[in-house]
């Protein structure tokens, strides 16, 4: 499971740098909104920092469990969102619930096992 989660936050990591450029250079051809461009941003940002997170809990499938689905649910619904209100309106209620698997995922590698996260895989 070690495996999975790491590479999921290394390319969840490489995802968002590659969307926040987007975000950055692109995306203002396209919207004008800057509420939205810093939807955008925040986004990129969370899951930029909890692919971080993410490799760090590898070994701790609760908490990567938490931070695959966080990241998805609250930055991808944060990114369609931005791109076409209209037709992703439904995936607002999902922001928040992403929010909160991103706070248990803390939650878990604080009451998890001392050192759970620590250990790096091997390949």
């Amino acid at each position: 499971m070690s495996t999975i989660f790491w590479r999921t936050g290394a390319v969840f990591g490489a995802a968002a740098v590659g969307l926040g450029a987007f975000g950055a250079h692109g995306l203002k051809k396209h919207v004008s909104d800057p509420q939205k461009l810093a939807n955008w941003s925040t986004a990129a940002q969370y899951q930029l920092v909890h692919s971080v997170a993410l490799l760090v809990a590898s070994n701790n499938p609760v908490a990567g469990a938490l931070f695959t689905a966080g990241m998805t649910m609250f930055s991808g619904s944060l990114y369609a969102l931005t791109l076409d209100t209209e037709r992703f309106r439904f995936l607002g209620p999902v922001t928040p619930i992403g929010g909160l698997c991103l706070i248990g995922g803390w939650l878990a590698l604080a009451f998890g096992k001392r050192g759970a996260g620590m250990r790096w895989p091997r390949p």
